[in-house]
C-alpha cells in the first residue's frame, strides 16, 4: 500500500496525464492529421505539463500546511514521473502506426489506464466501481469530443491565415 503523499502524486499525475494527453492528441491530430505534429505535441506536454503539475501539487500541499516537507516533496516527485512517464506512453502508438490507427489506439489505451485506475480507487474505498469508472470515463470522453471539435474549428478558422 502507498503512502497518501505517493498516492496523491501518483493518482494525480496518471489522471492528468491521460486527459490533456488524449485532449492534445485528439486535436492536434483533427487540426493537422500530422504525426510529426502529434508527437511533438505529446513530448512536450510530457515534459512542460509534468513540471507545471508537480509544481502545483507542491505548492497546494504546501498551502493547505498540514504535510511534512518530506510528504510534500514526495507528491511533488509521484506527480511528474507520473504524468511524464504515462503522458510519453501515448509516443508508442504514434510511433508504431498509422496516425489515424494510433490516435484510436491511444482512446483505447488512455481509457483502459483510467478505468483501471478508477476501478482500484473504488474498490479501496470501498463504494461500487461501475459509478466510479462512467463518472471517470464520461469526463475522459468529453475531453476527448471537445478537443476533436476544437481540432476542426483551429483547422478551419486558421486555414487561410
Amino acid at each position: 500500500m502507498l503512502k497518501g503523499s505517493l498516492k496523491t502524486g501518483l493518482s494525480f499525475g496518471l489522471t492528468s496525464g491521460i486527459i490533456t494527453t488524449l485532449g492534445l492528441m485528439v486535436g492536434l491530430h483533427s487540426g493537422t492529421h500530422s504525426k510529426l505534429v502529434v508527437a511533438g505535441g505529446i513530448i512536450t506536454i510530457a515534459v512542460a505539463d509534468a513540471f507545471s503539475d508537480a509544481l502545483g501539487m507542491h505548492v497546494s500541499q504546501e498551502s493547505e500546511n498540514q504535510h511534512s516537507a518530506r510528504e510534500i516533496w514526495e507528491a511533488t516527485v509521484a506527480t511528474f514521473l507520473a504524468k511524464f512517464v504515462f503522458a510519453l506512453t501515448f509516443l508508442v502508438p504514434i510511433l508504431l502506426l498509422p496516425i489515424a490507427t494510433a490516435i484510436v489506439a491511444g482512446i483505447i489505451w488512455g481509457l483502459l489506464l483510467l478505468g483501471l485506475l478508477s476501478f482500484s480507487m473504488a474498490k479501496e474505498q470501498q463504494v461500487s466501481p461501475w459509478g466510479v469508472i462512467a463518472e471517470h470515463l464520461v469526463i475522459a470522453l468529453v475531453v476527448i469530443a471537445a478537443t476533436h471539435y476544437l481540432g476542426h474549428w483551429v483547422q478551419v478558422a486558421f486555414s487561410g491565415a
